[in-house]
C-alpha cells in the first residue's frame, strides 16, 4: 500500500539540551512615561541596573522598587504562537482517507507524534480505526494558539486565571494545558518607578574622587567636586588560602569512621624500638630493611628497656622456631637488637602496640 500523503514536518524532535556555555548579556533599561504617570524603566534583575544605581547615588533621581510575578511562554510555546499547535498541524497533515500510525510518526517523530495525538483525541478531532488514524472533524480552530497568544500580550484575565490555578482554584481546562503541558512559567519582573532628585540635572558633571599631583601643582583643586564616600561599599576580597584536596578527602574518610564508633590510635611516638617496629611484626632481624642504609637510628637514647618481658619471649620463640603455625626462621634471635631506637618507619607499629595493650584487658569489646 502506498504512503498517504502527509505535510511536511513542522516541529522537530523536542528540544534537547545543550552544553551549558556562559554568555555575556547587555543589560538595558528602558524609560517609559506618561502624562500621568512617573517614568518607570523595566530591568531583568532584582539589582538596579548601572546607570539607575549611579544616578540614585548622586541624588539626580529618586527610585522606586516595583516587583511583579508574570507568566511567560517558554521557547517551544513561543514556537506554537507563531506556527500553530502541534495537535493542529496533526490534524491538518491527516488526508480524508486517513493515515497510518507509522507514517505520521516519521513525518513528526515519535515524541511529537504522540504528544500531538493525545491532545487531538481529547479534543475529539481524530479517531483510530485498525492502525489507521481518521479525521473526525473538517476544520479546527486553534484555540491552544489563540491562548498562547494572550500569555505572550500579557492579558491581565489570562494572567489571573493562572494565579487561580496555582492556588488550587476552578479554572477552564485550557488553562491547565498550559501547565500540564509545561507551556508557561513564571518569571519575576522588576519596575523601577523614578523621578527626579534634589540634584537633578541635565547633563552629570563628572566628580573628582582624588587629589592629583597635577591638580595641587594647577591650583584647580580648590574648584573641584568630589564624590562622596560610600561607606557601605564592600572591601576588596581577602586572599586566603584553601584546604588540600587530598587532606579533605581524608578529613571525610576519617569522620566516617569516627561515626561508625572507630577511635583513632595514637601516633605521635616518632621514636620507635626495633622490637615494635620490626620485631613484633616478625621481621627478621638480619632483614636488609634493618640496616642503617633505610633505617634511622637513634645515638641518644640508642636502646630501651621498657619491652613486655612476656611477649618478647613469645616473639622471639616464634623468630627462633615457630609456632602458631609457622615455622620461624632458624636463626639466633638477639634482645639487644630488638632493643635498638630508631625513628619508626612506619604506622604498623602503632597497630602491634595496640593490640598488644587491648590483649591485656580482661573484657574486649568494640565501642558501641
Amino acid at each position: 500500500n502506498p504512503k498517504p500523503p502527509c505535510s511536511p514536518p513542522l516541529f522537530p524532535e523536542p528540544h534537547r539540551r545543550r552544553p551549558w556555555r556562559r554568555r555575556s548579556r547587555r543589560r538595558t533599561w528602558r524609560a517609559r512615561s506618561s502624562p500621568t504617570s512617573t517614568p518607570t524603566a523595566r530591568s531583568p534583575t532584582r539589582a538596579p541596573s548601572p546607570p539607575i544605581k549611579r544616578l540614585r547615588a548622586f541624588h539626580i533621581i529618586e527610585s522606586t522598587d516595583i516587583t511583579r510575578e508574570a507568566w511567560v511562554l517558554t521557547d517551544e510555546a513561543k514556537g506554537y504562537a507563531a506556527g500553530g499547535s502541534r495537535e493542529v498541524h496533526l490534524v491538518a497533515a491527516i488526508p480524508p482517507e486517513g493515515a497510518s500510525r507509522a507514517a505520521l510518526k516519521e513525518e513528526f517523530g515519535d515524541v511529537v507524534f504522540d504528544i500531538a495525538r493525545k491532545a487531538a483525541a481529547k479534543n475529539k478531532w481524530i479517531r483510530f480505526e485498525r492502525g489507521i488514524v481518521l479525521r473526525t472533524v473538517e476544520d479546527t480552530t486553534d484555540e491552544m494558539q489563540e491562548l498562547l497568544k494572550r500569555v505572550e500580550n500579557g492579558e491581565d484575565e489570562v494572567q489571573e486565571q493562572l494565579k487561580r490555578l496555582e492556588k488550587g482554584k476552578v479554572v477552564p481546562d485550557l488553562i491547565k494545558e498550559l501547565k500540564r503541558r509545561k507551556l508557561v512559567t513564571k518569571e519575576k519582573v522588576i519596575w523601577y518607578s523614578l523621578k527626579k532628585g534634589p540634584e537633578f540635572v541635565v547633563k552629570r558633571k563628572t566628580l573628582a574622587t582624588d587629589v592629583t599631583r597635577e591638580h595641587l601643582k594647577s591650583g584647580d583643586w580648590k574648584d573641584l567636586e568630589f564624590k562622596d564616600y560610600n561607606y557601605e561599599a564592600q572591601g576588596q576580597p581577602i586572599a586566603i588560602g584553601y584546604s588540600q584536596p587530598l587532606l579533605e578527602v581524608r578529613e571525610a574518610i576519617q569522620n566516617i569512621f569516627l561515626e561508625m564508633g572507630f577511635s583513632e590510635m595514637p601516633t605521635n611516638m616518632f621514636v620507635e624500638s626495633s622490637f615494635w617496629n620490626f620485631d613484633a611484626l616478625f621481621q627478621p632481624q638480619q632483614h636488609p630493611a634493618r640496616d642503617s642504609h633505610d633505617t634511622f637510628f637513634l645515638k641518644a637514647p640508642a636502646t630501651t628497656t621498657q619491652l613486655p618481658d612476656d611477649y618478647l619471649e613469645k616473639v622471639k620463640q616464634v623468630h627462633q622456631s615457630g609456632g602458631y603455625g609457622s615455622k620461624g626462621y632458624g636463626y639466633d634471635w638477639k634482645r639487644d637488637e630488638a632493643e635498638k631506637n630508631l625513628l619508626r618507619t612506619h604506622t604498623t607499629a602503632v597497630s602491634a602496640r595496640m593490640l598488644y595493650k587491648l590483649a591485656q584487658e580482661e573484657h574486649f569489646a568494640p565501642n558501641s
